[in-house]
């Protein structure tokens, strides 16, 4: 089974906060995930709901501040194993556009 979920974890800041989200990024190197990180958050893919969540605990822990804000949406989906990738390529397919290739 797939757990997916998009996170999101930044210090509530004015400056830069490109320093702290590449520590909440890297703790998921800890963790037997899957992650790919876009301009809004970070889309994590893991086999279970317990090692995605330690992951995001260590992920929101990693970030330095007076105050944190941490997004965090889960796709649990229990009756089949479906990864974000075949989530992604089911749009493009209804768009008529061609799959993508794995780099």
């Amino acid at each position: 089974m797939a757990v997916v979920a998009l996170l999101s974890v930044a210090p509530v800041i004015e400056d830069s906060m490109a320093r702290e989200v590449a520590k909440a990024v890297e703790a998921l190197d800890d963790y037997d995930v899957a992650y790919e990180t876009n301009p809004m958050g970070t889309v994590i893919e893991a086999d279970d709901i317990d090692t995605l969540l330690a992951a995001v605990g260590a992920a929101h822990k990693a970030v330095d501040g007076d105050r944190v804000s941490t997004f965090l949406k889960i796709d649990d989906k229990r009756t089949r194993d479906q990864r974000a990738r075949e989530k992604v390529e089911a749009v493009e397919q209804e768009l008529g556009r061609p799959a993508r290739s794995e780099d």
